[in-house]
């Protein structure tokens, strides 16, 4: 913190620059979120405030980030279909989610998580990034077209008998968790039904139109049915900000195209009087904390969403980590991984209690406060005051910018999002899968798997099973790599190490000789437990040269401890040579040493071994 004024110039400079660029982003992922723009600007504002304030990345800008808002977007829809589409019953369920999120961010910073985030597999990260830019990309064709499914009449129409069903079934179970039902009297059942109004039957086919209508899926199943409804001032709104963004990058860098995009569209529309649909009207003064949060709390909203909030806290982590190396660099730093965990945490959890969606370090405005001068936690804070200041004084203004050019500003973030340079690599990946005639690359397949469940079916889902297979694929590999580097040979049909050279020829035939290299464990135990059946009926002792195995796991374990039953029945006495520290720790541990391989079999190298093999085995071939 003494440090926070030693470059004021800069990060004033850098802070209002990257806050800039963070407007329009702010505004269109809270509208992508569902909970409204003014849901993306408070998250802008607390985000990148705090976590610039706790971090461990200097020059970190904080906020709605793609990845964030596609996650929320899934979690969000999910509660407010539970609450019968109204978004202000299901808030407090949904900022709770939110703030559990980035209470695991700062737990998973104080226990020193952060310096694992950097194992996680590239094809995982890779597709999950192009999911991203593809839910993105469909999910705002609709409103870029000006298409809203629950403003079709004929659409809704579709969905009034389903709707009937549900809210007749809701009031049987009110009666049943009330107690009044029963199979004799039915009256104050007929007397609820009847007070159904049409209204309420038409807001329930609303919600129904619109969760069909949602996610990849839903987008394009209606999607014939939005292109024969096509509002043309809104596409011709959204087309107009889509060129601006692509093409002012082409006349300047220095001032955020988006921006351009957003007041020039925005202007026009509002000057000329358009019959547009503006954005969703954003309050105006101070934001205010939501208490309803702790007061409505209820373990049952949680728990089915426990493994949601999880996956936004690690993706979270994993999209500021990501930025914070970018950052390093760019400025020849070093970030400290765990505390920037923690101001992520602490920034996403303000920003939850004051309604905004969860964010992370981004990218693009990270890169534009360094680029204009940012070099302390001071840019940062500078960027979220300048968007309240935006907020206080201009959120009248913003309430007129048109739906469609934040659906626009989206279709841009859709398209750059998507990880190109791992789709390019798809053909120049080495086919280490074989599948009977076929070849497959083991890193594309986990790519694609991860890609087309996290567009078409779950994000939090897609992530967990990419994992899993991108573990087991390289566990196979590590195995099969150690399998081939693991020579199993008598000394008679293997080049002998050094210190066997003056090992006794006329005892070779009397003692095999097993060489052990690299460590035993589940990928190479189908290789030693085959040792029975390698030594000749000549032999009578195995010395087993441990000298280069430093690691077994339990599955090596019980391999070794196999091998030595089968050896022990069959008469045979077994030597070990050089025995490491954890593999003698794990055997003492089931007691195959003393009961098996006694202490006086143990040599601490091989001329011990030897002078025992002379002066205890006889030439007997």
């Amino acid at each position: 913190m003494k440090n926070l004024f030693t470059n004021l110039r800069g990060d004033l400079f850098g802070g209002i620059t990257a806050g800039i660029v963070a407007l329009p982003l702010a505004l269109a992922f809270g509208v992508s979120s569902g909970l409204g723009p003014s849901a993306g600007l408070y998250g802008a504002i607390f985000i990148s405030f705090f976590a610039a304030l706790f971090g461990g990345t200097n020059t970190q800008i904080s906020g709605p980030t793609a990845p964030m808002t596609a996650v929320s977007m899934v979690v969000i829809a999910g509660i407010i279909a539970i609450y019968d589409g109204s978004v202000e019953k299901a808030l407090p369920a949904i900022l709770l989610i939110f703030l559990l999120a980035g209470l695991m961010q700062i737990v998973l910073g104080l226990i020193g998580v952060g310096k694992y985030i950097r194992y996680i597999p590239y094809p995982v990260v890779s597709g999950f990034m192009t999911a991203i830019g593809v839910i993105i990309l469909v999910t705002q064709i609709l409103p870029a077209i000006g298409y809203y499914p629950k403003e079709d009449d004929a659409f809704v129409e579709q969905f009034k008998p389903q709707a009937e069903e549900i809210i007749l079934d809701n009031i049987l179970k009110d009666e049943a968790g009330e107690g009044i039902l029963v199979l004799e009297d039915f009256e104050e059942t007929i007397k609820r039904a009847k007070g159904i109004t049409e209204d309420d039957m038409l807001k329930e086919a609303r919600t129904l139109a619109k969760a069909e209508a949602s996610g990849v899926i839903g987008s394009i199943k209606v999607l014939p049915r939005a292109l024969q409804n096509i509002n043309w001032i809104e596409l011709i709104l959204a087309l107009s900000t889509i060129i601006i963004i692509y093409g002012f990058k082409r006349i300047t860098t220095a001032i955020p195209s988006a921006l351009v995009a957003l007041v020039v569209v925005s202007g026009v529309a509002y000057g000329f009087g358009l019959d547009y649909r503006p954005i969703e009207e954003i309050p105006s003064g101070f934001p205010l904390p939501n208490l309803e949060i702790f007061t409505e709390f209820k373990l049952s909203t949680v728990t089915p969403y426990f493994f949601t909030a999880l996956t936004l806290a690690l993706l979270g982590a994993i999209d500021s980590l990501l930025t914070s190396v970018v950052a390093d660099n760019m400025t020849k730093t070093k970030h400290n991984p765990n505390k920037e965990l923690v101001g992520q945490g602490i920034g996403n959890s303000i920003g939850a209690i004051f309604g905004g969606i969860p964010g992370a370090g981004a990218t693009i405005r990270t890169v534009v406060n360094i680029n204009a001068g940012g070099k302390t936690k001071l840019s940062g804070m500078v960027a979220g005051l300048l968007l309240l200041i935006i907020l206080l004084s201009l959120g009248p203004v913003a309430s007129q910018i048109p739906a469609a050019v934040l659906a626009g500003i989206l279709v841009t973030v859709g398209i750059g999002v998507m990880d190109y340079k791992g789709l390019k690599a798809i053909p120049s990946m080495p086919k280490d899968l074989k599948l009977g005639p076929l070849k497959f690359s083991s890193e594309v397949v986990i790519m694609l798997v991860v890609l087309v469940l996290s567009s078409v079916w779950n994000l939090v889902y897609a992530v967990g099973v990419g994992l899993v297979i991108a573990s087991l694929m390289f566990m196979k590999q590590m195995g099969d790599l150690t399998a081939e580097r693991s020579d199993v040979k008598t000394l008679g049909k293997e080049k002998g190490w050094s210190d066997e050279a003056n090992f006794p020829k006329n005892l070779i035939e009397e003692v095999y000789i097993k060489h052990v290299k690299g460590p035993l464990f589940f990928g190479s135990t189908n290789e030693f437990q085959a040792l029975a059946d390698q030594i000749p009926y000549t032999a009578s002792y195995v010395i087993i040269r441990l000298d280069r195995m430093q690691y077994m796991d339990q599955s090596g374990l019980y391999a070794m401890e196999d091998v030595l039953q089968e050896l022990n029945k069959n008469k045979i006495t077994v030597l070990f040579v050089d025995l490491q520290r954890q593999p003698r720790y794990m055997m003492e541990r089931i007691d195959i040493i003393p009961d098996f391989i006694p202490e006086e079999h143990i040599f601490e190298d091989f001329d011990h071994c030897t002078t025992w093999i002379k002066n205890h085995v006889k030439d007997v071939y």
